[in-house]
């Protein structure tokens, strides 16, 4: 842990906690995955050092009915160890445990082979919703005070036991944002449109984004249909003339995930709203460095 917190600390020097305006706003992909543990509350704890703008974060819920986070609707082999523990032989789905069994597993301690920098915090267990907005409240980093929230409802239509219906998840995740007091900092994104609808419904304060992983064709009238406030694409299907179609309509353009210079600037000239990137730090270094190129 002291490891972890030297090497955040070294990557919030040279104004990389600066709160000053960006070019886009960064989105700290399940926090800061390319260097903690995804989705684990000290994922959370580097992106707010950083300085983020919006900690970006993925929603299942278990057994008891408590949204979690977690970016699969399963306790996986590759990221967590079971209560004795030892490797997992197979993936647990959430909705087969109560929270209290869920806490029971290590999430912390195993390394992602896709992300060398990753710094282990063994023993750490994955969090609830809940949690992760009570630790923000409290945190004394400067961008806590005004960070918001881009959180994912991970539903899948094709395993419905999975997780609650769209209505019902979208009602767990709309109880426990208003209960922070959280609407006005909080997007909510899915795949699914159905939760999107959901949450207008009960909140319409709490704005949407609609992801998607392929071409929409016509992706206007497909954002239009569910009152979305962004649009969410994978990068590699993000167009200059389509970000310009989707912004002149009135809504946002959050592209994901992307990790390197030559893509991060490839989607400030296409006039992106804000990037979703593993490495938050590193992103909000190169807008910074960006920025005091520029001549004044």
């Amino acid at each position: 842990m002291k490891k972890l917190i030297f090497i955040l600390i070294s990557a919030c020097a040279a104004q990389l906690c600066a709160q000053e305006a960006r070019v886009v706003a960064v989105h700290g992909h399940r926090g800061s995955r390319g260097t903690v543990p995804e989705n684990t509350i000290p994922a959370f704890e580097a992106g707010l050092m950083a300085g983020v703008d919006v900690l970006e974060l993925d929603l299942g819920v278990t057994k008891d009915n408590v949204v979690v986070i977690s970016h699969e609707p399963n306790v996986t082999p590759e990221r967590c160890l079971d209560p004795e523990g030892k490797k997992l032989e197979k993936p647990v789905p959430l909705r087969s445990l109560t929270l209290a069994e869920l806490k029971k597993y290590d999430c912390g301690t195993l390394p992602h082979p896709k992300f060398p920098q990753q710094i282990p915090v063994p023993g750490e267990r994955m969090p609830t919703l809940d949690e992760m907005f009570a630790m923000v409240e409290k945190s004394g980093y400067e961008a806590a005070r005004r960070v918001e929230f881009n959180i994912e409802t991970k539903i899948f239509p094709y395993d419905p036991a999975a997780t609650p219906s769209p209505a019902e998840f979208a009602r767990l995740v709309v109880d426990v944002v208003k209960k922070h007091g959280m609407e006005a900092r909080t997007i909510v994104q899915s795949f699914d449109y159905r939760t999107l609808r959901e949450v207008k419904k009960l909140e319409p304060a709490i704005r949407t984004s609609q992801l998607t992983e392929a071409n929409l064709v016509d992706i206007v009238p497909a954002l239009k249909s569910v009152k979305a406030d962004f649009w969410s694409p994978d990068f590699k299907w993000t167009t200059p003339e389509a970000v310009k179609e989707v912004q002149a309509a009135g809504m946002k353009v959050a592209p994901w995930t992307i990790n390197t210079k030559k893509e991060w600037e490839l989607a400030i000239q296409a006039g992106v709203d804000a990037i979703i990137t593993d490495y938050p730090a590193a992103l909000i270094e190169y807008l910074d460095a960006r920025k005091a190129a520029k001549p004044q």
